[in-house]
């Protein structure tokens, strides 16, 4: 039942979003949205039933207080829907990355070409970046299994430590600019900032943590036996390839990021539709297509079947989460509360300065990472107040330091979808996997923070 719900609210914000000018759309939205709460009532867990609750609570206290009857307590959800439709939808792009069996030429790679630990740091972050550019969350179980045979050939102490931190550091940087990850479309849905516009600083950003996860991860906790220099003569041997493979096929995924890239830079230029719609509405059809010319098309249909009948209901936390604090957002609105909030805000900045603010503004993000809140969630919270004087200063910059901010909350966050991942691979706490990428993370937010300034002062 639950998944039939989730199916149809999420199909209902498609047909609003299309059909703009029937109405009846968007009160379906509202109605299977509100439903799809009341569904996560009974099936939500841990912090995200505890601050949907709280979402709930003070939304409706809010309504209450404003006079809102019931018919506008009902349309005052279906905010954020946007959001969890991407997230549904995403994973199917790792459908063709599965069939085309690309994981088996990464081995292939590693045998060929790794002779030394920091080449294999550099190719496993390498490797992480490239997937995590087009598949986002997909990559993390996708590179650990491409890699992991691999690690055995190498005599690395405290592997699981050396796996995670090159994973995740990978991992992270695409999640800058790529447009299939979720936080890029909803902070660009939040600023109404342009996708071509902010592009290239976010690219830059990105390459240059890559640059500073592999200068640094040599002088970082990653311990390593002394001897373990080269890969010693037995393991050479082992590795040495029986099959050249086809190294063209890693290119048919580079090339096919490029272009989803670009499909997707020009419909945002061209169309009205909001970015994280558009990105929605591409996912499938280019997965299509993309089998199709693997030849595996009735693969295919069977894996987005198999995606939307055991996938879609495991997210039960996260349409609880989004859609209540999306009901929040739409009470703060109706009730005039933004207001408070968008004056408290003003203060600060005039306080501090824009310069200023801009150092503190990442750091939100994270901290409220640490209570259990996505970097989507929590910057939607905060994204009515920047609506003032901050994003008609420097709309690019606020977008900058917004996304930036979010990738030390994918890095440490412990109760994310990142370490929690991650750490059901290598059997290790998220906590652990926390503190592991700490030094990478207070590195990254120097170079954020100089980054940023560095913007603003041009």
């Amino acid at each position: 039942m639950s998944r039939t719900i989730y199916i149809l609210a999420m199909i209902s914000y498609i047909l609003a979003t299309l059909f703009v000018h029937v109405p009846i759309f968007k009160l379906f939205v509202s109605i299977m949205c509100l439903l799809a709460v009341c569904t996560g009532l009974r099936r939500a867990k841990g912090l995200a039933l505890l601050f949907g609750l709280f979402f709930l609570g003070a939304g409706s206290l809010m309504l209450a207080i404003s006079g809102a009857g019931p018919n506008q307590f009902v349309r005052s959800f279906g905010e954020m829907i946007q959001m969890v439709t991407l997230f549904a939808l995403i994973p199917i792009l790792s459908l063709p990355i599965q069939l085309g069996r690309y994981a088996d030429e990464i081995q292939m790679l590693v045998q060929r070409k790794v002779s030394s630990r920091s080449q294999f740091y550099a190719l496993i972050s390498g490797i992480s970046f490239f997937f995590s550019s087009f598949l986002n969350l997909a990559a993390l179980p996708l590179t650990y299994h491409a890699i992991g045979p691999s690690l055995s050939h190498f005599s690395i102490a405290r592997k699981n430590r050396f796996l995670s931190q090159a994973i995740t550091h990978g991992y992270a940087m695409p999640l800058l600019w790529s447009p299939i990850t979720p936080i890029v479309g909803t902070v660009l849905y939040l600023t109404g900032t342009t996708y071509s516009r902010v592009l290239p600083p976010l690219i830059l950003l990105s390459i240059c943590g890559v640059v500073l996860d592999w200068t640094t991860s040599r002088h970082s906790h990653i311990n390593y036996h002394s001897q373990n220099k080269v890969i010693s003569e037995t393991a050479a041997g082992i590795m040495a390839p029986a099959d050249k493979g086809h190294p063209e096929k890693l290119w048919q995924i580079a090339w096919a990021i490029l272009l989803l890239n670009a499909i997707i830079i020009v419909l945002d230029h061209f169309l009205s539709f909001n970015f994280l719609f558009l990105v929605s509405l591409i996912v499938i059809p280019f997965a299509f297509v993309w089998c199709a010319m693997l030849s595996q098309v009735p693969a295919f249909f069977s894996g987005v079947r198999h995606h939307f009948r055991t996938y879609i209901p495991r997210m039960q936390n996260q349409f609880f989460i989004f859609l209540t604090a999306g009901f929040f957002i739409t009470a703060l609105r109706i009730s005039h509360m933004d207001t408070f909030v968008t004056r408290g805000m003003d203060s600060v900045i005039q306080f501090t300065g824009l310069r200023l603010f801009l150092i503190m503004l990442p750091l939100i993000p994270f901290a409220l990472a640490f209570l259990g809140l996505h970097p989507a969630v929590g910057l939607a919270l905060i994204s009515e107040a920047l609506r003032s004087q901050a994003l008609h200063q420097a709309p690019i910059i606020v977008t900058v330091a917004m996304l930036g901010g979010a990738v030390p909350a994918f890095l440490m966050g412990p109760y994310n979808a990142t370490l929690g991942m991650m750490s059901g691979l290598i059997n290790e706490r998220p906590t652990t996997l926390s503190h592991w990428n700490l030094p990478f993370t207070w590195r990254y937010l120097i170079l954020l923070t100089v980054f940023v300034q560095a913007i603003y002062a041009k």
